[in-house]
């Protein structure tokens, strides 16, 4: 995913800037990035982030940088921000987003005579030098911040510093936040709405879909008028989300208790386990609500390490995240023994991380382990976020469950059975995938209960994974 944050001070905005993107460890994890201008000009820092966190590695740049303009970032890819130098002048940007007709787009910047991109290791464009490079076809920043948002297939917010202030611009749908606060001496912009709560800001603005502000430290000026239109990425809550952070006015934790409530009322009396428990961490607060729904006590029978390993999700290859997640989640025996488990956890991807979780819990002397995702089945691969490194829709367990159901060649209608909870194709895709992860029950939240979940009008909300929605 990724995320960011920028302050527009009076005074100097290092500390600031620096345990601001700090707050934004949770959304990556391969490189962290700051930028600041100040009395030397512009001066960046970018490191590697794999094996240790943002602050162990940044401490050293933010004792020596020294500016009152500043952004960094955690990216889960290209290493940002990046520094150009242009007709518009000189500047640092920094992206969140998916570009889905990335070829296409580098061919627009090629069609207009010589031009060329920094390779990255494997052949690649940087996509954020991209989205430089065509803000630069334009005669003024803003007017190529529009272009982008009209030319992009899939999403990008970004954050672009000049010498003398900062522009920030949501995605065309709003698909990913961005947020404003305010304090004596200047403004802050994040994409975590809880990430300068602890730095004296308060709550200042959220931008809208497509809206574009220059911040200063003086000041904060729409220079792109909000769109009508949003579609904000629905798994902000689910799970993205940190628990303290709100999108559109609603809480991510009160949003996760509202969900478990909902799981709990479906499944009435149909089971009565001994405890209600929640994966760490994105499953826990679902697993809260449920069990105060439900009057079933809540209980931690594994708990997560985190010492040394922080995020499940931190090494790119899969054979090694899969050895990570066990590691980290060690049983509480007297919790697990002779007793019957519910459990929730965020979402079943490909499956196997919670496949080996149940496993254990049955070696560990469970009795049954009812599972309960606190979303819909992922039917299709996101086509607007970095939500997983799937190279196919094909590793998501409920498409490889339908293939072997239907064969390779089946319709959108096919699918679209297979998208509704009343449906039969529905019910036997649950089986199917209950019997292959060895699950006592399944049952997944639903579509309609997880928008009344969120609260917001459910044409703001993108549903894309679950249905196939545009």
């Amino acid at each position: 995913m990724g995320g960011f944050f920028g302050v527009a001070s009076k005074n100097d905005c290092v500390l600031d800037l620096f345990y601001g993107v700090d707050y934004h460890s949770h959304l990556g994890t391969r490189r962290g990035g700051m930028t600041v201008h100040g009395p030397n000009g512009f001066n960046r820092a970018i490191h590697n982030i794999e094996n240790s966190p943002f602050r162990t590695k940044f401490e050293r740049d933010a004792n020596e940088m020294e500016g009152n303009l500043g952004i960094g970032c955690i990216s889960d890819f290209e290493p940002q921000p990046l520094l150009i130098q242009s007709h518009l002048g000189s500047f640092a940007i920094t992206t969140v987003g998916k570009i889905n007709n990335f070829e296409e787009l580098v061919g627009e910047v090629y069609k207009d005579g010589p031009a060329h991109f920094q390779e990255m290791s494997g052949g690649q464009v940087n996509a954020t030098e991209l989205v430089a490079a065509l803000i630069c076809k334009k005669d003024s920043i803003v007017e190529g911040i529009r272009y982008i948002q009209g030319i992009i297939d899939g999403s990008l917010t970004l954050l672009l510093l000049t010498q003398n202030g900062i522009y920030a611009a949501r995605d065309r749908l709003g698909r990913t936040p961005v947020v404003i606060g305010q304090k004596e001496d200047g403004f802050c912009i994040s994409f975590e709405s809880f990430a300068y709560f602890n730095l004296g800001y308060t709550d200042y603005k959220e931008l809208g879909p497509a809206e574009i502000v220059y911040v200063t430290p003086d000041g904060v000026e729409t220079v792109g008028a909000p769109g009508k239109d949003m579609k904000i990425c629905s798994f902000l809550w689910v799970y993205y989300g940190y628990p303290t952070s709100s999108y559109e006015g609603v809480n991510v934790e009160q949003m996760r208790y509202n969900c478990g409530g909902m799981l709990a009322k479906r499944d009435g009396d149909s089971v009565r386990p001994d405890i209600v428990a929640g994966v760490p961490d994105s499953g826990i607060a679902h697993a809260i609500g449920y069990s105060n729904e439900a009057g079933i006590p809540y209980a931690r029978p594994f708990i997560k390490y985190t010492p040394t390993w922080p995020r499940s999700f931190m090494p790119t290859n899969q054979r090694q995240r899969e050895l990570i997640a066990r590691m980290k989640l060690i049983p509480v025996q007297s919790l697990i023994k002779d007793k019957k488990l519910l459990l929730i956890d965020d979402s079943i991807v490909r499956g196997t991380q919670l496949r080996d979780t149940t496993q254990f819990l049955y070696q560990s002397g469970a009795k049954e382990v009812h599972i309960r995702p606190a979303c819909p089945p992922l039917i299709y691969g996101c086509k607007y976020l970095n939500f997983s490194r799937s190279k196919s829709e094909m590793e998501l367990i409920t498409r490889r469950v339908i293939r072997k159901r239907e064969g390779d060649d089946y319709t959108q209608e096919v699918l679209d059975e297979y998208a509704d909870p009343c449906s039969c194709r529905y019910a036997q895709m649950l089986e199917d995938i209950c019997k292959i992860q060895n699950f006592t029950t399944l049952r997944y939240h639903r579509l309609d209960d997880l928008l009344a979940s969120i609260g917001i009008e459910p044409c703001k909300v993108c549903t894309y994974c679950f249905n196939g929605k545009e």
